[in-house]
């Protein structure tokens, strides 16, 4: 390796995680539980009797483990990466991997659970699947806007 060669992945790699942790997050705090517009199991077992709000809850909250345990990952990754001296601490670059996990994370997220599986949508009833859709667009656009920040701290 050069002596003053300068990884950046290390940074990335972080900020991916936490954007994943922290968008999960988001999504469980915000929509699951502050607009509750839904449970992770909500179009499979609609919360109206007190044993499946339980059972919705329950899995509300291992959805919140995982999110935990990507933020937990994310901030050791962080750490590993600020021991290294060949890795540039540029905040578009962390900026970037931030919204490209929050990104993956509504993509990927919205894809599987939303429309594959179906175990439950962003917002149930009329217009469902738009609600959907911008979920999954909004996961397109922080992609985007990630990468784009990447390439514009490289520069």
């Amino acid at each position: 390796m050069a002596m003053n060669e300068q990884h950046d992945g290390p940074l990335i790699a972080a900020g991916i995680a936490l954007g994943v942790g922290l968008g999960g997050f988001v999504d469980g705090i915000a929509l699951h539980q502050l607009l509750q517009w839904h449970n992770m199991l909500s179009s499979r077992l609609p919360p109206d009797n007190l044993v499946d709000m339980k059972i919705n809850m329950m899995w509300d909250g291992l959805f919140h483990v995982l999110t935990w345990l990507m933020t937990v990952v994310g901030l050791a990754l962080l750490w590993r990466a600020g021991g290294r001296s060949d890795v540039p601490w540029r905040g578009r670059t962390l900026l970037g991997g931030l919204a490209l996990g929050w990104g993956l994370f509504n993509f990927v997220e919205g894809l599987v659970d939303h429309e594959i599986i179906g175990i439950h949508h962003v917002h149930p009833g009329a217009h469902e699947l738009a609600w959907d859709l911008g979920f999954l667009g909004s996961g397109l656009f922080l992609v985007g806007l990630g990468t784009v920040l990447i390439i514009a701290a490289r520069r």
